[in-house]
């Protein structure tokens, strides 16, 4: 999300911010569950499972979206922006 700075032509970032939950060090049967927020209201929760990464809006709290890992790297790969990896 970028907001426009009035009359002065300077865009603002929303900041994000993000809690986590581990219980293990790896995903088996409980999900990881991020949740994101964007200039401190609830955007929603990621949910990280070993099978799927799944969506649940703030605004419906009662559907979440679902993608496999497979579709997921394939919406990032046509979708998201490319940026170098730092090393």
């Amino acid at each position: 999300m970028s907001l426009l700075w009035p009359n002065s032509g300077l865009m603002v970032m929303a900041t994000h911010d993000f809690f986590f939950k581990i219980s293990q060090k790896f995903v088996h049967s409980n999900d990881v569950m991020f949740e994101i927020k964007s200039d401190g209201a609830k955007s929603g929760e990621l949910l990280i499972s070993k099978g799927n990464i799944e969506w649940v809006s703030a605004s419906n709290s009662v559907n979440k979206h679902r993608l496999s890992w497979e579709k997921f790297a394939t919406l990032m790969e046509s979708e998201g922006s490319r940026k170098k990896i730092k090393k």
